[in-house]
Order: structure tokens, then C-alpha cells, then sequence
């Protein structure tokens, strides 16, 4: 798998996850930085406590810290299995 298919892939995820219930498509800072945070980090609870800050910045809300993980553990399956692919 490519990373443009990746990152599509992630995008995907991260606007179906809405923590905030606002709709998809209004998360587009917020993805763009887990994007990044999702190429810069590999274990699933660093990158947990990454997307509640980059989301609690931005909305002035806590997700609970469990919802991060369960999206986190998703994102980085998701980039292990491209690297898996080649």
C-alpha cells in the first residue's frame, strides 16, 4: 500500500471517529496534525495522549483518554500494515 492510499485511509478513519459529534469534514486542522503525529510516533499510548491534545486544544474538550487509545491502536494498524505490504 502506498502512502497517499495510506494517508487516505487514515483520513477515512479519523472522519468517521467524530469524538465531538459535529459532523465529518469539520475536523480538517485536527486530522491534518494526528496525520503528522501518526508518521512521527509508534506506540499506540504516546500517540493516545497526542490526539487528546491536538483535539482538546482545538475544541477546549477532553476526549477520555480510552477513546484516543482505541483510535490510535486503529491508526497505527493501519500504517503497520503498509509497511507490511512491501
Amino acid at each position: 500500500m502506498d502512502t497517499q492510499h495510506t494517508n487516505l485511509m487514515l483520513v477515512d478513519l479519523l472522519n468517521e471517529w467524530d469524538p465531538f459529534k459535529i459532523g465529518d469534514g469539520n475536523y480538517d486542522t485536527e486530522i491534518a496534525d494526528t496525520l503528522q503525529s501518526v508518521q512521527d510516533l509508534d506506540e499506540a499510548d504516546k500517540l493516545a495522549r497526542r490526539i487528546q491534545s491536538i483535539y482538546e486544544f482545538s475544541f477546549e474538550e477532553i476526549i477520555p483518554l480510552q477513546e484516543c487509545s482505541k483510535i490510535a491502536e486503529q491508526l497505527l494498524i493501519i500504517k503497520n500494515n503498509r509497511s507490511c505490504t512491501f
